[in-house]
């Protein structure tokens, strides 16, 4: 009987972490699914600008700040019971917002600030349940210490729960949700979802009332931590998160958006998280810190211009790897430096502060600051600076003279001539090779040779002279010159090329994708585009395509990065838009949202020529932007669609869609001729009408063969697959 007795005394003592570890498993993945489920939603109301997930990425990462500070100050200032009843309420109003929607009456204002509709906009949408669902984790991990269940003293492993819950919602979302469901199915499974959640937490919520936090582990006396001890943490949590973006942008400018690609940093990201704040962690600090020493020097070389590093699929490879071994230390770290439990939500504040100013300084500082990708190259000195922050006193003084160096290196201050920066350059590596050997400890030796060497690739190396570098939130732009072509090209993908010889030409011959032998020129001077009075450019490019236009015709250009529109129009770079349409209107914006608010306007030819970027603009590619283009279309008028690219089959969504909206398609895939012309190469386009008819000349040119449809599901607003286009 006293056996009985005691089985189920400590029944609920084991039954605690596991709904527990339920309630923050879920958590998490409602909030990492509410995250692309939303912006999917927002997507066609407010454009396909990459600055629209930037500004969404930079709205969750504010109010997960906001969540945890608000834990922070319930569990600081009110007893359990108003905790529960405070957090079960703002659940409850958060209820309000379900189904996830965007408002009837909300509509998009040209005249006003994107980024400060599109967070307006969020926050209306999903601010109060994503507020709700960011501060359950140091919440639900503060109650567990109060149950007195396993290692209710130290339950910091309740995180490794909540970032295998994020790690799974990360890869469901985009492998298993979105090819299988429509948001709206998407989003009705998120509320159910939402629902359970409230459930767990009143549960969790009830086991956690009226007890204290049991007072018997040492560390659960230590003093509340310093202001230096914060900064500490805040750099730690700075470095992985700066450099998964920072690796995540080197992959998608060297080898293209490939499939997912940006997931897998952010999904290691999570998995470190998931090994290292445990009991059990996968090894110890010391065997962590050599696998982190090694990240570094592999990134180092990635990111510095020593070595002249163009990442390929192979040394991708190598460089996610480097960077998992340098979140596994960084995070270990943290948790090895975790506080006590009663300190567990001012951790978790300064923690996300340092993650989100990672993000900050990579996606919003780095852009306005450098004209080329330099974030992974300060972000891997940083990481270096770990190392050096407990190293003997006197190196203070050369870390300080290190970090300066590397900014002004980076940064190119115009101060410094050329025999200055070499010399400066040469001092500098004297320095670090002096301090190392005044450094006992291999970590600090090692740290100095990293940012010696990042240093050594700013000064040293010129690996050709472009004539213009710049930056936009939409990539890196370039011009560069070779093989008797002046080149523009925006991150890997060359957007358009003149020949050097035709800049002082009274009318350029258009290259690469528009050669005058390619399908684009073949429909731009066909008969039917010459009875044209009216043509649309989706896409401007440097505006190659301008040179076909005709005295009579009337062409408007669209497009969302105004840097491009700058390079295009002046002459000093690419002379197409100034000597063939000078006057030819260039409307900035997403141009599924200008075309739409332009109702008097109607095209007899309409150039979508959005696909080239190895990328997929979905919302340029559903039923509801095909009707915005039909509308916009004279009801013989022919759509033109360039769709070359490296990983994506863009046929297969044309050829659904023209199926379901009952318009002809041709389509031709051209090889170019190279060995006679390098301004001639390949590309693929499809022409769609309302018949066959309105195609002309090009219904009867064999090199137009039909598109046939695949059978496949027709995208939408609501419904898109982007994996099932992969090119096999």
């Amino acid at each position: 009987m006293v056996e009985e007795t005691t089985q189920l005394a400590e029944k609920p003592r084991w039954l605690t972490p596991v709904l527990f570890s339920s309630t923050i498993f879920l958590s998490a993945s409602l909030l990492f699914f509410v995250q692309p489920l939303f912006t999917k939603i927002v997507l066609p109301h407010v454009g396909g600008a990459p600055a629209v997930w930037t500004t969404a990425m930079l709205f969750f990462q504010t109010v997960l700040i906001a969540g945890y500070l608000y834990a922070h100050l319930v569990t600081r200032h009110l007893s359990v019971r108003a905790q529960i009843a405070l957090h079960l309420t703002l659940w409850a109003l958060a209820l309000l917002f379900l189904p996830l929607a965007v408002s009837a009456g909300w509509s998009y204002d040209a005249e006003k600030s994107t980024a400060g509709q599109t967070l307006l906009l969020f926050a209306a949408g999903v601010g109060l349940p994503f507020a709700v669902l960011s501060a359950n984790a140091p919440l639900i991990q503060t109650w567990y210490a109060r149950t007195g269940g396993y290692s209710a003293d130290d339950p910091y492993f309740l995180y490794g729960a909540s970032n295998l819950g994020s790690l799974i919602a990360l890869l469901g979302f985009p492998l298993i949700a979105e090819p299988l469901f429509g948001a709206t199915q998407i989003g009705w499974g998120w509320t159910a979802g939402f629902w359970v959640l409230g459930a767990l937490l009143l549960t969790s919520g009830l086991m956690a009332r009226g007890r204290a936090v049991p007072a018997t582990s040492d560390v659960q006396t230590q003093p509340a931590p310093s202001l230096k001890t914060r900064l500490h943490w805040a750099l730690i949590a700075f470095v992985p998160s700066s450099m998964m973006l920072a690796v995540t942008t080197k992959l998608t400018t060297d080898i293209g958006s490939v499939p997912l690609i940006w997931v897998i940093p952010l999904a290691l990201f999570l998995l470190t998280f998931v090994l290292v704040f445990t009991n059990r962690p996968i090894a110890s600090l010391a065997t962590l810190r050599l696998g982190y020493l090694i990240g570094l020097g592999v990134l180092a070389v990635v990111f510095s211009n020593l070595l002249s590093i163009h990442v390929t699929v192979w040394s991708a490879v190598l460089t996610v790897a480097a960077f998992f071994l340098t979140a596994l230390y960084a995070h270990a770290l943290l948790y090895a430096e975790r506080p006590a439990a009663e300190h567990l939500t001012t951790f978790y504040v300064t923690m996300s502060v340092g993650g989100a100013f990672g993000g900050f300084f990579n996606s919003i500082i780095a852009p306005s600051l450098f004209n080329e990708l330099h974030e992974g190259a300060i972000t891997v000195a940083v990481a270096g600076m770990l190392l050096l922050i407990r190293a003997v006193r006197p190196s203070q003084i050369a870390i300080f003279c290190a970090l300066a160096l590397v900014v002004l290196i980076i940064v190119k201050a115009p101060l410094i001539d050329a025999f200055g920066v070499i010399a400066f350059g040469v001092a500098a590596i004297v320095l670090f090779l002096t301090v190392a050997t005044t450094i006992r400890q291999t970590a600090q030796a090692h740290a100095w040779v990293i940012v010696g060497f990042l240093v050594a690739g700013q000064v040293f190396v010129d690996h050709g002279s472009p004539l213009l570098t710049d930056r936009s939130f939409f990539g890196t732009h370039k011009i560069v010159e070779r093989d008797g072509l002046r080149i523009y090209g925006n991150g890997t993908t060359t957007h358009g090329a003149q020949r050097i010889v035709d800049l002082t030409a009274d009318r350029p011959e258009p290259q690469l994708y528009y050669h005058r032998n390619g399908p684009m020129a073949q429909v731009l001077t066909s008969a039917k585009a010459d009875a044209s009075e009216t043509v649309g450019i989706v896409g401007l490019g440097i505006g190659a395509l301008a040179c076909y236009g005709q005295p009579h015709q009337d062409w408007h250009f669209y497009e969302i990065d105004a840097l491009v529109s700058d390079i295009a129009h002046d002459s000093n770079h690419f002379t197409f838009m100034s000597r063939c349409a000078p006057d030819s209107p260039t409307h900035l914006g997403d141009a599924r949202m200008v075309l739409e608010e332009q109702d008097g306007l109607s095209f007899d030819v309409l150039v979508i020529d959005a696909y080239s970027s190895d990328s997929v603009p979905v919302h340029l590619t559903t039923v509801e932007a095909f009707d915005i283009y039909l509308d916009r279309l004279n009801d013989d008028g022919v759509l033109v669609f360039h769709i070359s690219n490296r990983y994506y089959d863009i046929s297969r969504p044309l050829g659904r869609l023209a199926e379901t909206m009952g318009l002809a398609a041709r389509i031709q895939d051209y090889a170019g001729n190279t060995s006679e012309d390098p301004g001639d190469v390949g590309s693929r386009v499809v022409v769609l009408s309302r018949n066959f008819e309105s195609l002309g000349d090009l219904n009867a040119d064999p090199r137009w063969v039909p598109l046939a449809p695949d059978g496949g599901r027709v995208w939408t607003d609501d419904f898109a697959n982007v994996l099932e286009v992969l090119n096999r």
